[in-house]
């Protein structure tokens, strides 16, 4: 089983009803018992605040943990997305994901957009194996939680040319710096939508 680091173990102490724990439990449960839970809310990930994200990322820089971010909409997920992330995660030791709110997806696809609120999106993101935090953030592009996190890598895929990167600035002014990943060809929100339509539109 794999070790947990302390702030994990402190932060998943603090937010003990992930786990669908309760204070007047403890007692009953067993150090095993209690061990695995906790292991386990680790694996799957935690939706963190943009407050809370800031003082994670902080304690894990004075662990000496390597931080790689990621953001974007996720609002159907699909293999080019867990590609990425699963990328992202082997360039570094902690992966956080920043999530655009609803509100950020629509001004970026339009207000037909998102599909799935954003609790939802932040949530099946989380539950990925390789994805540590998820954090949603309410501006149109990612700088403002970027500049909190202060990440040591800060992940793209392959659609984005590292001029058009808006972040890539606050990234390594905080000293990190960008890193291109690769992309499925043909995997996509957009054309997932576009299938479904077609299979069980209106006639």
């Amino acid at each position: 089983m794999a070790q947990l680091c302390a702030t994990e173990t402190l932060y998943i102490l603090e937010r003990s009803e992930i786990c669908g724990l309760k204070d007047k439990f403890f007692s009953k449960i067993t150090r095993t018992t209690f061990k695995i839970s906790m292991y386990f809310c680790v694996l799957m990930g935690i939706v963190a605040t943009a407050e809370e994200i800031s003082k994670i990322a902080d304690d894990l820089r004075k662990q000496g943990k390597k931080i790689v971010t990621t953001n974007g909409c996720f609002d159907i997920l699909h293999t080019g997305h867990v590609q990425v992330l699963q990328e992202a995660k082997n360039l570094g030791d902690v992966l956080i994901v920043c999530v655009n709110s609803d509100s950020s997806v629509k001004q970026n696809k339009g207000d037909k957009r998102p599909i799935n609120s954003e609790k939802d999106r932040a949530k099946l993101i989380s539950a990925l194996q390789c994805v540590d935090y998820a954090v949603i953030f309410n501006e149109k592009e990612p700088s403002a939680i970027l500049c909190a996190i202060k990440p040591n890598i800060h992940t793209k895929a392959a659609d984005y040319t590292i001029d058009k990167i808006i972040e890539k600035k606050v990234v390594e002014e905080n000293g990190g710096e960008i890193k291109i990943l690769n992309l499925i060809n043909g995997k996509s929100t957009t054309s997932m939508i576009t299938k479904i339509v077609e299979a069980y539109g209106t006639k």
